[in-house]
């Protein structure tokens, strides 16, 4: 089930909301789980079963690296289970086959289905045990609190990767005002109108591109295919993660922010900085600065940049192209390090060319799987020998998809939400909230009537 359907919105949403606004405060953490478990049940049901053995063996874990006095060892059980699980499930196929090319006789074939956000559940449980572990959270007691924590709904196919220290206090108390839910309606009213009147149609063209013959694209075509899959994944991932804001805020939580508008940014550290955001927090909080972050030697610094950056293309798909991505990225990342990011500040408009730039080349790696295709596509973007921006196809996907892609770059820059500070003044805030209902019944309508609704989630 996503967020983006007709059977979300009305069919599961609005009763869940109900139930929990009218439940007694002591059980509506009962309700949001069994709600929670419900949600993550609707395609795969079996797969519940590993979400619940993930509560109980987590929750049991964090019991036990708080009161034994081996915790190293508890710890590192904690650990090995769940990332044992996560590989299981998510890597076996593509160890498998990567085996299989040096012995093709040997090797078994493999075809396991991924279940639907193990790898943000599992981040989150290994920030739990990890946190308990430093002292840096208090172990939770109440299985039902815990169980809720980690199976959330309103993030758990596609983040915010939320600590537990962040909700720690909300799973025990929490206020729901009819100001923090219209908050969150508008939230995720906003988040709906990204995914599907913005992600939805500037996908349609990235498909188009894609499923021509990649060899004989032209220049000016690569390119209009690549800057909607910028587009895309930029709306469809940040729209995920402001309806789960929103979400969360309508139930009474508060979950960090995922985005910050990370295509004004003036260099690749700083996209990083803007993109993901939780995820990035993660990655450096776990990984990076136990190998000793930045504190090091130069070379075992850059040394701690590739690994966490091999394990972020790894996180994001089991599959060779992503390990490019995240390798193409700790490479750049180095780069500024090293001398770049000194120039890139004194440079303005430039940098920010640069970055996008940089960006854009790397959604390349990140959007095709096939490295022959990956090196093909990038081949075509810098063909000035076939630029075809005069070609009937490439002339007709920029009017079909231009206004489209012209309101995508806008809104991705942040001009509508500096507009609407600017000139709504915060006492006429129900402006807000029509705009939202009218966003919400829009894109309600267009879901009723439309089959194409892709989730680029599903593989983590």
């Amino acid at each position: 089930m996503v967020f983006s359907s007709i059977v979300f919105l009305f069919y599961f949403l609005a009763p869940v909301l109900l139930a929990h606004l009218y439940a007694p405060k002591r059980v509506k953490n009962i309700v949001l789980l069994i709600a929670s478990l419900i949600f993550y049940s609707w395609g795969e049901p079996k797969y519940v079963l590993v979400m619940i053995f993930s509560i109980l063996f987590n929750y049991g874990c964090g019991l036990w690296i708080d009161s034994t006095q081996h915790r190293k060892a508890a710890l590192a059980a904690n650990v090995i289970v769940n990332i044992g699980i996560l590989v299981y499930f998510k890597y076996t196929g593509f160890i498998v086959s990567w085996v299989s090319a040096f012995l093709p006789d040997v090797a078994p074939v493999f075809n396991i289905a991924l279940p639907v956000g193990i790898s943000f559940y599992t981040f989150q449980a290994l920030s739990y045990t990890i946190d308990v572990y430093r002292k840096n959270t208090e172990v939770q007691k109440n299985p039902v609190s815990f169980g809720l924590y980690l199976s959330m709904f309103p993030q758990l196919i596609a983040g915010p990767i939320v600590k537990y220290s962040d909700v720690a206090l909300q799973l025990k108390d929490r206020s729901l005002t009819s100001s923090g839910f219209m908050e969150g309606f508008v939230r995720f009213s906003c988040g709906l109108c990204k995914k599907v009147i913005i992600a939805n149609n500037v996908g349609r063209l990235f498909d188009m591109v894609t499923s021509m013959d990649i060899t004989g694209i032209s220049m000016g075509l690569a390119w209009l295919g690549i800057f909607a899959y910028s587009m895309q994944i930029y709306f469809d991932f940040s729209g995920y993660s402001d309806m789960a804001i929103g979400l969360g805020r309508m139930f009474g939580f508060q979950f960090p922010e995922n985005f910050r508008y990370p295509y004004v940014s003036k260099s690749i550290t700083e996209f990083w900085r803007r993109w993901h955001i939780t995820l990035g927090s993660w990655f450096r909080e776990y990984v990076y600065i136990p190998l000793g972050g930045s504190r090091v030697r130069p070379v075992r610094a850059y040394f701690n940049i590739f690994v966490v950056w091999m394990l972020t293309g790894l996180w994001h798909g089991a599959s060779w192209n992503f390990v490019m991505w995240g390798l193409y990225f700790a490479v750049l990342l180095i780069v500024e390090k090293r001398f770049l990011g000194k120039l890139l500040a004194k440079t303005g408009f430039f940098a920010n060319i640069y970055a996008m730039l940089m960006v854009t080349l790397g959604w390349v790696l990140f959007s095709l799987d096939n490295t022959a295709d990956i090196f093909s596509y990038l081949k075509a973007m810098f063909n000035f020998g076939y630029i075809g921006i005069t070609e009937n196809n490439f002339l007709y996907n920029l009017t079909s998809y231009g206004g489209v892609l012209f309101i995508a770059a806008i809104a991705a820059i942040g001009i509508p939400k500096r507009l609407y500070d600017r000139f709504v003044p915060k006492r006429f805030g129900w402006v807000g909230y029509i705009l939202a209902a009218c966003g919400f019944v829009i894109c309600a309508a267009y879901l009723a009537d439309e089959s194409f609704n892709p989730f680029l989630y599903f593989r983590f």
